[in-house]
Formats: C-alpha cells, structure tokens, sequence
C-alpha cells in the first residue's frame, strides 16, 4: 500500500478511529491493532511475502531470548551468528544473487570461460532492507549486552513491523522505540496536529515536487545521448530534487502518521542540502541508516581514532557497503567510492567534525563563505547522484563525460523544458520554506507559526489543495526507497 493512494486515505482514519475510541482502554489490544494493520498494510503490496517477514521476527525474537538465557559466551555466539547469517543470507538471495551470478559470469568470460549461471526470477520483497536491519540491531545489541530481550512477542513484532516504517524506514533502535511500544500512549491533541502538518509537508514535496521532476529526470536519462551537457547537468540537478524531497517526504508522512498514534520515531533528514561539507552532508541525510552503519560497522572498525591506512579502509568499507545497501547494481557501488573519496580528506585531516551547527543560526541569510561551501558541497552530491540514477556503470561514464564537454556552456534544451519551469519554481519555494525551517525539526512547524489562524490556514490549504491537483493530475508513482 503506497502513502500516496487512495487506500491509505481510507486506511489510516480507519486504524485511528479503532486506535483511539474503540482500542484505547487496553495497551495490549492497542498493539495488537497495530500489528494486525502493519501487515495488513504489507499484505496489501503482496501478501505471499507475509511470512517472510513473520519469519524474521520470529527468528530474532527467540535469537534474542536463547542469547540472554546461554549460560556460556560460546552458546551466546552460536546464537548470535546463526541469526545474523539467516538475516544476511535471505536479504543476500532476494536482493544480491542474481548480481553476483550474473558478475561472476561476466568476469570468467573475460578470462575466455564461458558459463551460464542460474538466475532467480523472483520479486525484490519491498522494506526486506529495513526490517532486516532493524532485525540485526536488536540482536546486535542484546549480544552486547546493551538490551535486555522482549518477552513479549507482540511488543516485539510492533517494533520490527509499524507500518509507518516498515518498508522505508527510518531504520529504528530497540532502545528508542520498544519503550514507546511498552508505555500506555494517551491521545495528544497537539502532537497530532504536528503529525498532520508534517504529512502535508511530506505530501507536498513528494506529489508536488518528486513527482514532477521525475518525468524530466525520466527523459533526460532514458535519452541522454541526444543532449547536451547543459541539459545533462540539469537532469542531474533535477534528480538531487526528486530523490531528495521523495524520501524526506516519505520520511516525514512516515514521522507524522507515527505521532498520531502517539509514536516518535527516529528523524532522518535534516535539510542535507545546506551542509557545508560532505561529513556534515551524511549527519543530515538518511540520519537512521548513517548511524546505523557508524554504530555497527564503521565504530567497531576502529572509526577515526585508528591509524591513517585503517582511517581510509573503514571509510572505503562503510560507504562501498552503504552503496551496495541500495542495490545490486555497480553504480551504487561507484556512488559509495564517490563519497569516500569526498570525506576521506577531512577525516585524514580531523576535520569531518567541523560543521555540526545549523549554518547560519539565528540569521537571515548565510555568509558568502557557507553559501559557496554549500554550493560546492551540492554539485559534488550532483555528481554523485548521476551514478546513483544512472541504469548502469556503462550509462552512469557516458553520461558525466558529456557533462565535461563543452557543450556544458550552451543553453539547456530539451522537448518540454517549458514545462519544468514551473517545478523549477516549486523547488526554489520549498528551498525557501526549509531555509526558513532549517532550526526546526521540519520546515513547516515553523513557517506560519506566528502569523494569525487565518493566515496560517489559508497556507495550509493552499498546499493541501496544490498537493491535491498534482495528484489527481499526475500519477501516483512508487516511493523511490521501496527499490532498495
């Protein structure tokens, strides 16, 4: 079931009126609704896949017993492992198989051999990334002894399975959203109401924004061999929008629907685009994975405090798997080694620490120093993001060496570009409403907020009614993050 469909329309009023006037008496029946509705919600994509997930709940809620009641480190171990390999192993056959058959193959023909692997033709189980990941953290962390395990299995399966997050994310913590699950939750009129508002704003960037960009990033792409380097450029820029503001869009109806249940959950964007640099950049975008790998791969490395040689192999490992978290496919791959390289010089140099203040707190505008570091900061993730988009390596090398042409300095043309104009526009609005925002947790608790009710509602009903037109107009498309 897509946010952004008319299911989920009906669906969400439904699970909140039961939630809280007909569930509201009993924190177990409470939880119990909202595990029946997360995998309603699932099944709703494909219900076959339904017991993959219960079977990954299953495996780390007894995983994580059978660890806390070993009586020896050794028993403990075999535990732990045993569920790590199973996590891995299925995320590895669904999501990985048909690319290392199929790499292993080209390889060998390489050297003269000639083999023809089996491939499976099977369907990628949307979120399988994120309920494995949150699966692994639990279980990471009862093996070192951070978390007691949950005896209750519902409590349990809420954790890996709430819907808001399930197939996109953020990737949760045990620590951080297990207590809320635990808890008696009372209705709050005001955290509600800042739910709603920051499911409109999602909506917006995603159906308003996201959404238009896509079928100019769509015909650059798919035709980039008929353009110029100016229009390449440009179908770089746009697709740094779209992939932007339809995850942080998906992140924050996912936020929001979260608080009308009286759930907070992890943030995961925090306006990336004004970093100043690209350490500061990975602290703001896709927040819940970038910790995760800090805390379960990149720290027990030995992080920055180890050696100069060991500093440049954990920075190579984390990002080179961060690409491949996103797919089976070179150019995540490639995408990951960019952004190694990018940060390794401040690591080297001590300095990936520097810009951990919101720039240019408390004032209007930001100094001509932070603006062009922002600047520089956006076209390097530009670059990145073309091998990000790109369908393979061999695109992904055409299209920047096209970039790097002359042709680069000619006025960008494409059939339709006066229709990008007016997304264009949105992009340079929803820019200003989050630099606005940019101290606040999202960019709308704060816009409007001083201005008179009726001021302050008539913005929220000029976005809910453009959200709405771009919807009915457009096409609902699929969450980029449901791919990976």
């Amino acid at each position: 079931m897509l946010f952004n469909s008319f299911q989920f329309l009906v669906f969400l009023p439904f699970v909140f009126l039961l939630y809280w006037f007909v569930t509201n008496k009993s924190l177990k029946t409470q939880n119990l609704l909202l595990l029946g509705s997360s995998y309603f919600f699932y099944g709703c994509w494909d219900w076959r896949f339904l017991f993959l997930l219960i079977f990954s709940t299953l495996l780390d809620y007894f995983t994580g017993i059978r660890m806390a009641g070993s009586a020896t480190r050794a028993g403990r171990r075999g535990w732990f492992w045993l569920s790590v390999i199973i996590n891995v192993g299925f995320l590895g056959v669904f999501k990985y198989y048909n690319f290392f058959a199929l790499s292993f193959a080209e390889a060998v023909r390489h050297l003269g051999f000639r083999v023809n692997p089996g491939t499976l033709q099977i369907i990628l189980p949307v979120g399988i990334s994120f309920y494995t990941f949150h699966g692994l953290s639990y279980v990471i962390d009862i093996y070192r002894e951070r978390i007691r395990p949950e005896r209750n299995f519902i409590d349990y399966a809420v954790f890996v399975s709430f819907f808001p997050l399930l197939v996109a994310g953020p990737i949760e913590r045990a620590t951080h959203l297990l207590p809320q699950i635990r808890q008696k939750r009372v209705f709050d009129a005001g955290q509600a109401i800042d739910g709603l508002r920051q499911i409109l704003w999602g909506f917006f960037k995603k159906v308003v924004i996201a959404d238009s960009c896509a079928q100019f990033v769509n015909q650059i792409f798919d035709h980039s061999a008929q353009y110029s380097g100016s229009v390449h450029l440009l179908g770089g820029i746009f697709f740094a929008f779209q992939i932007y503001c339809d995850f942080s869009g998906y992140s924050d109806i996912a936020l929001g629907v979260a608080r009308l249940f009286g759930i907070e959950l992890l943030r995961n964007f925090a306006y990336p685009y004004f970093s100043r640099d690209i350490a500061e950049f990975w602290r703001r975008w896709h927040i819940s994975l970038s910790s995760w790998f800090r805390d379960y791969l990149y720290i027990p490395l030995g992080g920055s405090k180890a050696g100069a040689w060991k500093k440049v192999r954990n920075i190579l490992v984390i990002f080179l798997v961060s690409g491949f978290w996103h797919g089976a496919n070179w150019t995540f791959i490639a995408w990951g080694l960019l952004n190694a390289l990018y940060i390794l010089p401040s690591v080297m140099a001590d300095r990936n620490r520097k810009n951990l203040d919101v720039v240019a707190q408390g004032k209007a505008f930001p100094s001509m120093r932070e603006l062009g570091a922002m600047l520089l900061t956006f076209g390097l993730t530009v670059f990145a993001w073309m091998f990000f988009r790109a369908a393979n390596l061999h695109a992904a090398l055409e299209y920047v060496s096209k970039v790097f042409t002359r042709s680069l300095f000619t006025v960008p043309f494409y059939e339709g570009i006066g229709n990008s104009l007016p997304t264009c526009c949105w992009i340079l609005l929803m820019l200003w409403m989050e630099w606005r925002g940019r101290e606040q947790p999202y960019a709308l608790r704060q816009i409007g907020v001083g201005w008179p009710r009726a001021f302050r509602w008539a913005l929220y009903s000029t976005l809910l009614f453009v959200t709405y037109y771009f919807a009915v107009a457009g096409s609902n498309s699929q969450f980029i993050y449901f791919q990976f």
